[in-house]
């Protein structure tokens, strides 16, 4: 059950940080999944010690791992707009 909530929340995480970054148009679910999960631990190991939340791959879903795995997911759009086309956006 905890897989199926992780894949929800990533899916869901991924995809709110597409829109911010304007890359929804360019990703499918799969990838927002993905970015979902992989930006959760990119905030858990890069935002988390700052803020002190854990993030949604912890097992919680409270609103401030939501918030670090968003900003993780951000992050990891940014850096990958980066090195796709040379500018973030």
């Amino acid at each position: 059950m905890n897989l199926i909530i992780w894949l929800i929340a990533g899916g869901l995480i991924g995809w709110v940080a597409s829109l911010l970054m304007r890359t929804d148009g360019e990703q499918g679910v799969l990838l927002n999944v993905l970015v979902g999960i992989v930006g959760a631990a990119i905030g858990g190991w890069l935002i988390s010690p700052m803020l002190g939340q854990p993030t949604i791959n912890d097992g919680s879903l409270s609103l401030g791992a939501l918030g670090v795995s968003l900003l993780g997911a951000v992050v990891l759009l940014g850096i990958v707009n980066l090195i796709r086309r040379g500018t973030t956006r």
